[in-house]
């Protein structure tokens, strides 16, 4: 009797007793369903507006400093070097950003595949431990794809395009025809050399320029080329992000 009404057994019943009671009917049940859905696509939209905003910034970016770049004949070339890396910064910000977004996408999709499509129109085979996952990550949140398949996703989906665009602006800088800062003849570029040194940024010479930018570029083309074997939530469905 002694050990019955024990410190340690007061301190555990009072434990037990301040926690919320689990759902003790269907009908319980399908309410918390219900609203841990809703609670879940709350933070899904919450991250996507996020992701949004930091796609906004790079077009934002990219378009201020064209702009500046291809606005007058003195502008230097630098500038659309200068958006280069300010749109990497972004996309590593848009890549961290997405694999939040990937976790709380893939647990509102499995409550859609498994409870609310069953729901509206029954189909074989239907898995009953659908809920498995996502009771697992709520335990153990974790990440469901690495940085770098986050980098390359958004690179494939948005960022391809922006260093493109930057790409040809750039090139177009540095061999069109130079206009004289006294408003003289246009006088045109004739040479790979003359074109190299356009390139050139202070000391470091334009062909070190060119090289590192064509060493970039091939890494960008074969990061967004490149897939992940494991699709994870892209493998159901065409509508994603």
């Amino acid at each position: 009797m002694a050990a019955e009404f024990s410190p340690i057994a007061l301190l555990k019943d009072e434990n037990e007793a301040k926690s919320p009671p689990l759902p003790a009917t269907p009908s319980e049940t399908i309410t918390a369903l219900v609203h841990y859905y809703r609670g879940e696509m709350g933070r899904m939209a919450g991250w996507r507006d996020r992701i949004d905003r930091t796609s906004n910034w790079a077009i934002t970016v990219v378009a201020a400093l064209l702009s500046v770049s291809l606005s007058s004949p003195a502008s230097h070339h630098g500038v659309l070097l200068f958006a280069m890396l300010l749109i990497t910064l972004l996309l590593f910000i848009e890549a961290r950003r997405y694999r939040f977004f990937d976790v709380y996408r893939a647990r509102v999709r499995r409550i859609e595949r498994g409870y609310f499509a069953q729901m509206l129109a029954p189909q074989a085979p239907f898995k009953p431990n659908w809920a498995a996952p996502i009771a697992d990550s709520l335990r153990r949140p974790a990440f469901l794809m690495s940085y770098r398949a986050a980098v390359c996703r958004r690179l494939r989906r948005n960022y391809c395009w922006m260093y493109l665009i930057l790409l040809l602006a750039w090139g177009l800088k540095i061999s069109s025809p130079l206009l004289q800062a006294d408003g003289g003849a246009a006088r045109e570029v004739a040479s790979l050399a003359e074109i190299a040194g356009n390139a050139a940024l202070g000391p470091v010479s334009g062909w070190l320029v060119i090289g590192l930018i064509a060493a970039s570029y091939l890494l960008m083309v074969y990061a967004a080329l490149h897939k992940e074997p494991s699709e994870g939530e892209l493998a159901h469905g065409e509508v994603h992000v």
